[in-house]
Parts: C-alpha cells; sequence; structure tokens
C-alpha cells in the first residue's frame, strides 16, 4: 500500500440501536474515519437492521434517538451502506422501512464484501 492511499474500512453493525452503547460508537468511529479520507463501508446484520429503521421513538427509554445521523453520512462520502437480506426478512423489514438508501445483499455476497476490506470492524 503507498503512503496516501486510503486503506478499506468496514464497520460490522450487529446490535439493536439502543440498550449497548456499540451502535452508537460505530457511528462515531465511522464518522472519524471518514474524516480522514478512509474508504468506509458499512454492513448491518442481525439485530444491527433496527438502527436504520424510520420512525424510531426513544422518549420512553429516555435516549436520544441518534437514526438521522444516518441521513448525514453521505456529507463525509460515506455511501457505501449494505443490508444483510436474510436479517431484513427475519425481522419482518424491507428496504422502504429503513431511514436511508443501502443495497441489500445475500449473506454469501456480504462475506465476499467483507474479503476485500482491509480492515473489518464488529459492533
Amino acid at each position: 500500500m503507498t503512503e496516501g492511499t486510503a486503506k478499506k474500512f468496514m464497520f460490522v453493525n450487529r446490535t439493536a440501536p439502543y440498550g449497548t452503547a456499540y451502535a452508537l460508537e460505530s457511528l462515531e468511529v465511522v464518522l472519524i474515519s471518514a474524516a480522514f479520507d478512509q474508504d468506509v463501508s458499512l454492513v448491518f446484520i442481525d439485530d444491527g437492521v433496527f438502527q436504520l429503521k424510520k420512525g424510531q421513538q426513544t422518549k420512553g427509554i429516555e435516549t436520544k434517538n441518534f437514526s438521522p445521523t444516518y441521513r448525514a453520512l453521505e456529507g463525509y462520502d460515506v455511501e457505501k451502506l449494505y443490508v444483510d437480506q436474510e436479517s431484513l426478512v427475519a425481522r419482518g423489514l424491507t428496504e422502504a422501512d429503513l431511514i436511508v438508501d443501502v443495497t441489500v445483499l445475500p449473506s454469501r455476497e456480504l462475506g465476499a464484501l467483507m474479503d476485500e476490506q482491509d480492515v473489518v470492524l464488529s459492533f
């Protein structure tokens, strides 16, 4: 790798948006990585697909709804958002239920995409 070449970073989001700090911490690390001109992509698998669900209501759990921040990712040149097709189906969601545009891929294609990355971090 030559100096100045961006590394490919993939952040895999597996957890529900609230109840732990993983989802918010992942989003913060993504924004930091993008600010340093890295090639950043995000994958949402398992309960991580709920991070992108439209209409999240967090008043009852007394926490800030950070889901609108995903719409700001494009401004940081983070445009590679992938969702595991099987995870969506298993949770009764469709692409239309999500707050941002994503590429929905079957698990095996996501696995191949992960193999192409320099760094894969799971949250």
